[in-house]
């Protein structure tokens, strides 16, 4: 917590060192042995062992540097709590216009969910102080009583001053979660990233608060500005699937030619977008970049989509000779077995070759009914009714009639039977 490091930046002050420097002087041997291993029992953080170093130390000396690092050490090791506050309340009645006090106090009481009497030490050091640390420290016990707007009336004031990333997340969490003010929290982390080099967390923040309050644009915007930081896949995918959630396919077109790279995602939105045009002009790179026969593939299939005419035979033709390509170097993924076979079939090209080039893509997956309806096609154009009609009708039992295609291959087998 906040006030651990308060306390740690006291307590590890040069002052502490001057004060131990100056207590040497009238200490013995053995005490100042004592000091020694203090000092390593915090190197190593075995904060009971210096606490007990310490009382040993102030009891010996009465020195409030010691009594300051017993209870500073208390508060770390989260034991001696209630002997440590005993400790300081004395000091404090013969001290009390000592302010380290309170800045111990505070946090120990808080330690022990004593609240009000944190909130009691935390009105006397305001009385006291106005310094940042101060206000922060104070901003605690309000925040532990669940004054909300108290405490974010204090950190208001520590982020005034010194605009920490810490303070203001703080803030946020706090108009985030308890006093309604979601949307001026995400103005400030706004206002600071802009102003200020954030941190991740700052991002994480506002991704945060923007998917509660359901505001796609924030989120596309703030996971673009993290792209611009740090350009990873990881993030730009997060940028595509909230264009593609806004249903702006033309945005993250946009966005992807205008960072350039990605061209395998880039031709997959043109060919969403039915840009036949734009995606035939990739094809050709992005083969050249992995000699993936997949490639020639595909582009058998947008040099079909893009022809006006179907039934044109030189383009056909084109088509046939890419698949059988792609084939031929070893790609046999049966999404492109099923599309040449079916080409075959429905071109009337080769009937029988393209039904068995569909048999193989049924090898694959032996219950895809796209690749059923096409080997039904096969049997259809054969003359075969009654095996068409058996294949079609477990297509249409499992996909409905919703397709344009399943309905025209259903009327024409039914009356073929």
């Amino acid at each position: 917590m906040s006030w651990n490091r308060i306390v740690i930046a006291v307590v590890l002050s040069t002052s502490f060192l001057t004060s131990v420097l100056h207590a040497k002087k009238v200490l013995s041997i053995n005490e100042d042995e004592l000091i020694v291993r203090a000092l390593l029992y915090e190197e190593y953080q075995s904060y009971e062992n210096s606490y007990h170093v310490y009382k040993k130390l102030f009891d010996a000396t009465e020195k409030k540097v010691y009594l300051f690092k017993e209870a500073s050490a208390s508060l770390m090791a989260r034991k001696y709590i209630n002997q440590s506050i005993g400790r300081l309340k004395v000091w404090d009645e013969k001290h009390p216009n000592e302010i380290d006090v309170k800045r111990l106090l505070i946090p120990l009481y808080l330690t022990k969910r004593d609240t009000k009497n944190a909130k009691i030490e935390a009105e006397f050091l305001l009385e006291q102080s106005q310094e940042p640390k101060d206000l922060d420290l104070a901003a605690n016990s309000f925040l532990y009583a669940g004054e909300f707007k108290r405490a974010l009336d204090l950190l208001s004031k520590v982020y005034e001053a010194v605009p920490r990333e810490s303070v203001l997340l703080r803030m946020v969490e706090i108009m985030d979660e308890f006093t309604g003010e979601r949307k001026k929290a995400i103005q400030l982390l706004e206002s600071h990233r802009r102003i200020n080099i954030a941190s991740n967390s700052v991002y994480i923040r506002l991704l945060f608060l923007y998917q509660k309050e359901k505001d796609i644009d924030g989120i596309l915007e703030t996971y673009k500005v993290m792209y611009d930081i740090n350009p990873s896949e990881e993030i730009l995918g997060k940028i595509v699937d909230a264009y593609v959630h806004k249903r702006d396919i033309d945005g993250a077109i946009g966005f992807l030619e205008k960072v350039k790279g990605h061209k395998e995602l880039l031709y997959q939105l043109y060919k969403s977008k039915k840009d036949f045009k734009k995606a035939l002009s990739l094809i050709d790179i992005l083969y050249n970049e992995d000699k993936n026969a997949k490639w020639i593939a595909e582009k058998a299939v947008l040099i079909f989509e893009k022809s006006e005419n179907k039934n044109d035979k030189k383009m056909i033709a084109d088509v046939l000779s890419h698949f059988e390509k792609a084939i031929a170097l070893g790609n046999d993924d049966s999404i492109y077995l099923n599309y040449y076979g079916y080409t075959l079939i429905d071109k009337e090209v080769d009937i029988k070759k393209g039904m068995q080039v569909i048999q193989d893509a049924l090898v694959q997956q032996p219950d895809n009914t796209y690749y059923l309806d096409s080997l039904a096609w096969g049997y259809y154009k054969k003359g075969d009714c009654t095996k068409a009609y058996e294949l079609m009708k477990r297509v249409v039992d499992e996909e409905g009639l919703v397709e344009q295609e399943i309905i025209d291959h259903w009327r024409a087998i039914k009356q073929c039977k």
